[in-house]
């Protein structure tokens, strides 16, 4: 198989892309999540994607051969809780990641029951519509230590030479009350100026500066709680060389930015 590179990609909002958008807030994200397919150099041979919308005690992995769909948004139109992703799943994916990390000192289990929740299926769905590429999702450990999800990422960098895609999948800026509200346009943009520096430096530096994400400017504002940036610390974790930005638009007031590594 071909070496696939790693995303952290955003993930929009609640099952945004399959609703009526007049405004066009979600466009340009579609199109870029649209693109993922032919930035990779063939067909995965699965995809692994961390979500963060799943927490658990160490990590965790779904095992399950044909996940179902966890519809975890709350006061959307009736339809968007019919949507469908039926990708089948990939145990041995699940099992082998689950063991690279047992192996790297982390803790890690398989959870064949759990399916795939919105910060999974949503992008994928618009990405990959045929659904037809095996899919497990991966937690981010409840105590969201940055320096523990990023020494996840290198324990997992191996499954790259075996046609894995790495997807982070959470959003750059994710404080729910600045949505929508201009005054934190500038401060979200210094935040994403900081961010994509550090993701563009080299691995050691690169290492450093997102486990101290929360002392960057406007960090704790533009996270007040980490989960959703998590998901980008095991994509960069998977790569030795510099990130790349790759996308980048102002939604809802505010910076959103999304990576590659290769």
């Amino acid at each position: 198989m071909t070496r696939q590179p790693a995303f952290f990609i955003p993930h929009g909002g609640g099952p945004c892309f399959f609703m009526d958008d007049p405004r066009g807030v979600w466009t340009g994200m579609e199109s870029f999540l649209c693109t993922l397919p032919n930035r990779l150099p063939e067909t995965p041979a699965a995809i692994l994607v961390v979500s963060g919308h799943w927490e658990t005690d160490g990590f965790a992995f779904t095992g399950a051969a044909r996940p179902g769909l966890i519809y975890d948004y709350y006061g959307f139109p009736p339809h968007t809780y019919e949507l469908r992703f039926d990708a089948p799943g990939a145990p041995w994916l699940a099992k082998e990641a689950a063991a690279l990390l047992t192996e790297a000192g982390l803790k890690a289990h398989v959870d064949a029951e759990r399916g795939l929740d919105h910060g999974v299926f949503v992008p994928l769905k618009v990405a990959f519509p045929d659904a037809d590429v095996p899919v497990v999702e991966m937690s981010v450990e409840r105590n969201l230590d940055p320096a523990r999800h990023l020494a996840a990422g290198r324990a997992l960098a191996p499954l790259r030479d075996r046609g894995v895609l790495i997807l982070g999948s959470g959003m750059s800026f994710h404080n729910m009350r600045a949505y929508g509200d201009p005054r934190f346009t500038e401060p979200s943009m210094a935040f994403d100026r900081w961010l994509t520096a550090a993701v563009e430096a080299p691995d050691d530096a690169r290492a450093e500066a997102l486990a101290r994400w929360a002392d960057a400017p406007a960090g704790r504002l533009s996270h007040p709680q980490e989960e959703h940036l998590l998901p980008l610390m095991v994509a960069a974790g998977a790569s030795v060389k510099p990130g790349e930005r790759v996308f980048g638009e102002k939604v809802m007031e505010t910076a959103i930015s999304g990576f590659r590594f290769d």
